[in-house]
């Protein structure tokens, strides 16, 4: 597989000069100034795309070209966003981009409660914790039905082919409410950081840092979605996709969605993308070898009714980019990024299907494309969310001196990086292909 790396342009302080010593082939990007709605411009695209070239990587995936909400919940001017969408995409394309990695989750990209969990080793982690997510909910968004809900919530049980870890009883609602009576406004300012602003304002996303109200701004964009079911946003998806196919057609596009993060349904909205069945749906529901999947095994393993290693064999000729990374779950149900050797994703097995897949595009490159073989059948990868390290405050390994976005920092994902990059080597020695790190001699 390439070696990608997620890369916040030229204002992240994790340079590009620093990704080349460390072996990466690939950039996944995207035009973070431009904002939502608007069309990416050929020479905005260039640039950036030259910037990264001068540096002998080459801009891989676009992560992400965000779909817009009005495009989501099928608002009023879906059709005009959409065609500024197929422009962007026309664009990309000219300028020998050929891979978006998108969403289509309601108002929130993906959700974290804590972003520096404590691990067993000193190390953090991000963290998922049902009884603050729920505390959030119903006592700081003051959500309509929110209480009701939560009430009623059942850990998603897994399939007896492959058991559930989740092995204690657990009342949600009571421990929000006892949570509630130990929380002061600055952890309330804390848990809304976490959830809407830290783990949102760097992706191009709804909300930012400058945000003065992002808890009322949060309720303005739940309401978008009022009388919008699961049946209904499978259906926004399916006409979107089918309006852009065409382009992807022409300009040899591949997109490939995100699973949702986590797989459940929260704060009321539709969740399509959290199952091998939701996944099924949108495949065969516009089965052009274009619409793909984004296979993220962080994000299916923090499932655990979802067998990682059986969706990755099933859908492996259908993806189109690939996000190693793994969840650990504990028996109450909480889940935390667990180490890239660890956790229920097995990415060793994964390395495996998904190298293989890579061979199986290998022999057969007769089919007809706008792009060189060489991009058409490497499979890109990229490591996801990895440790934050810490010490004595400015000491090598405190990460909050270097700056980062969440999840997104140097040290963890170099770290996890060479762990992935030794199960290539190990894997790709069992299946006879050859493996080089580039910038190394032999």
């Amino acid at each position: 597989m390439e070696r990608t790396w997620r890369w916040f342009g030229k204002k992240d302080k994790i340079t590009l000069a620093m990704l080349k010593q460390i072996g990466v082939e690939g950039i996944v990007t995207a035009l973070h100034d431009v904002p939502l709605g608007e069309v990416w411009t050929r020479e905005k695209i260039r640039d950036l795309r030259e910037y990264i070239e001068s540096y002998g990587m080459r801009w891989s995936v676009v992560e992400s070209l965000p779909v817009v909400e009005t495009i989501k919940y099928g608002g009023p001017d879906r059709d005009e966003q959409i065609e500024v969408y197929k422009e962007s995409m026309r664009n990309l394309a000219a300028e020998g981009i050929h891979t978006i990695c998108y969403n289509f989750m309601p108002v929130l990209d993906w959700a974290r409660t804590d972003l520096a969990h404590e691990n067993p080793n000193g190390a953090s982690n991000l963290y998922f914790n049902y009884a603050e997510f729920a505390y959030f909910d119903i006592y700081i968004l003051k959500r309509e039905g929110a209480r009701e809900e939560w009430a009623q919530f059942k850990f998603p049980l897994s399939t007896t082919h492959h058991p559930s870890p989740i092995t204690q009883e657990r009342n949600v609602l009571a421990e929000a409410d006892e949570l509630a009576k130990t929380m002061t406004p600055e952890k309330d300012h804390q848990l809304v950081e976490n959830i809407v602003i830290k783990t949102q304002g760097f992706v191009s996303g709804n909300f930012s840092e400058d945000d003065a109200a992002p808890v009322q701004k949060f309720r303005e964009f739940l309401d978008l979605y009022k009388g919008i079911d699961k049946a209904q946003l499978r259906e926004n998806m399916k006409y979107f996709l089918e309006a852009i196919m065409p382009v992807c057609d022409e300009c040899d596009m591949d997109m490939c969605v995100h699973p949702d993060d986590p797989p459940i349904e929260i704060l009321g909205l539709p969740r399509i993308v959290r199952t091998q069945e939701d996944i099924q749906w949108f495949l065969d529901a516009v089965p052009n070898v274009h619409n793909g999947l984004t296979f993220c095994a962080g994000s299916l393993s923090a499932g655990a009714y979802n067998n990682v290693v059986e969706m990755a064999r099933k859908f492996a000729d259908r993806t189109h980019f690939v996000h190693l990374r793994s969840c650990h779950i504990f028996p109450n149900g909480d889940f935390t990024e667990a180490s890239h050797l660890g956790g229920r994703a097995d990415l060793i097995e994964l390395t495996r299907i998904f190298e293989k897949e890579e061979q199986t595009r290998q022999s057969s490159q007769s089919q007809t494309t706008k792009r060189p073989v060489t991009q058409t059948t490497r499979l890109p990868m990229r490591v996801d969310h990895g440790m934050t390290f810490t010490d004595e405050p400015g000491g090598i390994f405190d990460e909050s001196s270097h700056g980062h976005n969440a999840g997104y920092t140097l040290l963890g994902r170099m770290f996890a990086m060479a762990q992935v990059q030794g199960i290539i080597a190990t894997v790709d020695r069992e299946l006879g292909i050859e493996y080089k790190q580039p910038g190394f001699f032999g």
